[in-house]
């Protein structure tokens, strides 16, 4: 047997039954997360884009469009996709040659799901599915540093995760899964120098092509069986030679996911803490700082310090200020809080923030680096003009698998960042439907998620 064909054979015989009580709750709290960074986006510019050229092109309602509307199934796993992306404010996962966000592969399982009338127990089952495949191949196969994009791993799980909620046997699986992983091989660039819209749209494409492939396999097209270990390719051309043994693998990959606490690039998160603390401080005045001196992971400073993938102190846009750990902090310190209000092109543009963000000095510290991923350390000191110095260390951060959120956490945030779009009785029937999802069907959500109406929508 080829490795897709052993991979689809634990994509098939996973069950909802095999995930511990532990893991379904986390699962769920995801769900609960990404909807609600979702509806939190609704009015987003580039959002309003997509939902005009998808009424434009038109698609066979067969999967619903949170905020209104229905399309085709591969069209929806774009549209959800890119909502729950475009604020950059959904989960993560830390491998330590990778970054990877595993609830970009909530749109294609969620269309699929629907697609099928599937229960919400199949579509949690699928989506956990998504999760292992997605972060064990960043694990074992990173491929940032080869100039590849985090999507490429993303491409094999979305693709067995749509199939595995369209209830595919094994070879159409694995068909699935070689098509998209075969296909769908992006550049770094996407997340390098001047950050573009891309920046959130990639993994939408990606959820996009995965759940396309899984209904061409479902049809009997057929893809290549060896895209993993053969001649050309995943491992001969990109990842080089790794190894996963499916049949040993759980479905509990989930919990180590972590939620961000604040609405920031993941690798800032305990910096943005330390700030925080420093703010709190009843002798500190941010108008009175000379400089910020931050130590932290050599891939924090590579990412969002100003290492290799650009100069991080231009910030112009939204893209660019949640990749900014200078603008992050400096936001940090003025404002006492970094969420979607500190990307409005206004507070970018603010001259408080543009000249603080240019006194941040960032510089990784290799026995910091040696505690990644286990732990996220940052060690923030702030000078004030006067020569007071305030310090800071973290290492963790309320959020990360060390202290992880609870429901009551997760509702928490997912009130905050939807309500704009929400009433209190439309959020509190989505959570309480996301909470008893396994005992009910998908459309029970979905009928939600499409009865939401932004002001995009409704014009």
């Amino acid at each position: 047997m080829t490795q897709v064909q052993i991979l689809a054979g634990f994509v098939e015989r996973a069950r909802f039954a095999d995930l511990s009580i532990a893991a379904v709750e986390q699962l769920k709290i995801r769900v609960l997360d990404t909807i609600g960074v979702a509806l939190g986006a609704l009015d987003a510019g580039p959002i309003g884009a997509i939902r005009k050229l998808v009424a434009e092109l038109g698609g066979r309602p067969l999967s619903t469009l949170i905020g209104g509307g229905k399309t085709a199934p591969d069209r929806a796993a774009f549209f959800n996709g890119a909502l729950s992306r475009y604020l950059d404010f959904m989960d993560s996962y830390l491998a330590k040659g990778e970054t990877c966000h595993p609830s970009d592969n909530l749109g294609a399982v969620l269309a699929a799901a629907e697609m099928r009338q599937a229960t919400g127990a199949e579509f949690l089952t699928a989506l956990a599915v998504a999760y292992q495949i997605h972060t064990r191949l960043s694990d074992v196969a990173p491929v940032r540093d080869k100039g590849f994009d985090h999507t490429t791993q993303g491409a094999y799980a979305a693709a067995a995760g749509a199939a595995k909620a369209l209830a595919l046997p094994c070879d159409q699986i694995a068909n699935s899964i070689a098509i998209s992983g075969t296909a769908n091989n992006a550049l770094r660039v996407t997340r390098t120098g001047a950050l573009s819209h891309w920046k959130g749209l990639a993994y939408p494409n990606t959820a996009m092509a995965a759940t396309y492939a899984a209904l061409l396999a479902a049809r009997g097209i057929t893809g290549p069986e060896a895209v993993f270990e053969g001649n050309k390719g995943f491992m001969d051309t990109i990842a080089g030679p790794f190894e996963i043994d499916w049949s040993k693998e759980d479905l509990e990959r989930v919990r180590l996911t972590i939620l961000k606490k604040h609405n920031a690039e993941i690798h800032a998160q305990s910096a943005i803490d330390a700030a925080l603390d420093i703010r709190a401080n009843p002798h500190f005045a941010a108008i009175a700082v000379r400089a910020l001196r931050l130590k932290t992971f050599a891939v924090a400073h590579r990412i969002i310090g100003g290492g290799e993938e650009g100069n991080k102190r231009i910030v112009r846009t939204k893209e660019e200020a949640d990749h900014s750990l200078p603008y992050m902090l400096a936001v940090a310190l003025i404002d006492g809080q970094v969420q979607p209000e500190q990307y409005a092109p206004d507070r970018i543009a603010a001259t408080d923030v543009q000249q603080m963000l240019r006194k941040v000095t960032i510089m990784p510290e290799a026995r910091l680096s040696a505690l990644f991923p286990q732990r996220l350390p940052a060690e923030l000191e702030v000078e004030l003009e006067d020569g007071t110095v305030f310090s800071v260390q973290r290492e963790d951060y309320h959020g990360f698998h060390t202290s992880p959120f609870d429901w009551t956490a997760a509702r928490a945030k997912f009130d905050r960042v939807s309500r704009t779009f929400t009433t209190a009785a439309e959020r509190a029937a989505i959570a309480d439907v996301i909470a008893t999802l396994d005992e009910r069907p998908i459309a029970d959500l979905t009928e939600l998620l499409g009865a939401i109406r932004s002001h995009a929508a409704a014009t």
